[in-house]
């Protein structure tokens, strides 16, 4: 692995394409990414497949299959109410028929051109893929993956942990040095992951931690960018905080989420124009971030994190393959 900040193809590259599918994966392995990001639900037979929630109907097809329509249901997921249709009440054979759409139609009407044409892929798969990847490439392919609402599958008796880590040590993922990083925003989750495996582990944060305790059992944190650098209520950027360096001198690195070119999700700073579907100045987001220090970026746009990370450092722009 590059001792450059790491770019995160998040979801893939789900920017250009439908998020959490092959082809996703695939595109941002060729932008440039470090590693691909694959959140990770279970089926109803126990197979984890990527998913960023476990509720399916913004992400597939599902909606239009009268063959399901009997399985929409209402859950208290995460002390939430949701209505719609859920892996977990699908095998993998039933969820192997349905096909990926577009989450964000509005924002990447492009994207839209690609719905109905891929599946929902296992972890098995995207481990493959990234085997495969490295061959042709000859650099690593790292898998970050995101136990996704791992409190719930292990109330309805479909843990994430135990597929997870058996998965990764099968296909000889193990050890710190592997590139593999796994992800979760439940503490208890990542605490019980420490007891089954020596791979890297990384706290997710939407509010700010105690970060002494998370550097007992996790490699890093991975911060909503906004606890680095917040906005103010009309979106302007407000002054840095010390998470990164504090993260630091507790021994964590830092990987932020999520940059996206587009300028609904862009500071106001660096917003041009006011379309919805318009990218902004994503590059001097980076660039700011850059100078806080820290260590990896996850991105739905790779190519715009590896050109920012080599414009920073002097470096010939790689050419995607």
């Amino acid at each position: 692995m590059s001792t450059a900040p790491l770019v995160i193809g998040h979801r893939g590259a789900c920017g250009y394409r439908p998020e959490h599918t092959l082809e996703s994966y695939q595109l941002a392995i060729r932008l440039g990414a470090d590693y691909i990001e694959p959140d990770l639900v279970s089926t109803a037979d126990g197979v984890l497949v990527a998913r960023h929630e476990n509720e399916i109907s913004g992400t597939t097809d599902v909606t239009a299959r009268p063959e399901f329509a009997d399985r929409r249901t209402t859950k208290i997921i995460g002390g939430r109410t949701v209505t719609g249709w859920f892996t977990e009440d699908f095998t993998l054979a039933e969820l192997r028929t349905l096909r990926a759409v577009e989450r964000l139609p509005s924002v990447r009407p492009q994207n839209t051109l690609f719905d109905g044409e891929f599946s929902i892929p296992t972890l098995q798969e995207i481990l493959d893929l990234a085997r495969a990847e490295e061959r042709r490439l000859g650099r690593a392919i790292g898998v970050y993956p995101e136990t996704k609402l791992p409190s719930h599958f292990q109330s309805i008796g479909l843990a994430l942990e135990e597929p997870l880590v058996s998965a990764l040590h099968a296909n000889g993922l193990t050890g710190p040095s592997a590139p593999v990083l796994i992800q979760s925003f439940e503490a208890a989750n990542l605490r019980k992951l420490r007891s089954m495996t020596d791979l890297r582990l990384i706290q997710l944060l939407d509010e700010p931690g105690d970060l002494r305790t998370i550097a007992e059992y996790a490699y890093g944190v991975g911060p909503d960018k906004d606890l680095i650098v917040p906005r103010d209520a009309a979106g302007r950027l407000r002054a840095p905080t010390t998470l990164v360096s504090d993260a630091h001198a507790a021994g964590l690195a830092v990987h932020a989420w999520t940059f996206r070119a587009e300028n609904p999700f862009l500071p106001l700073d660096h917003r041009i124009g006011d379309n919805p579907a318009g990218r902004g100045d994503g590059i001097a987001e980076y660039e700011l971030f850059l100078r806080l220090g820290v260590d990896g970026v996850f991105t739905d746009h790779p190519d715009t994190a590896v050109a920012a990370i080599s414009a920073m450092q002097g470096r010939p722009m790689p050419v995607p393959v």
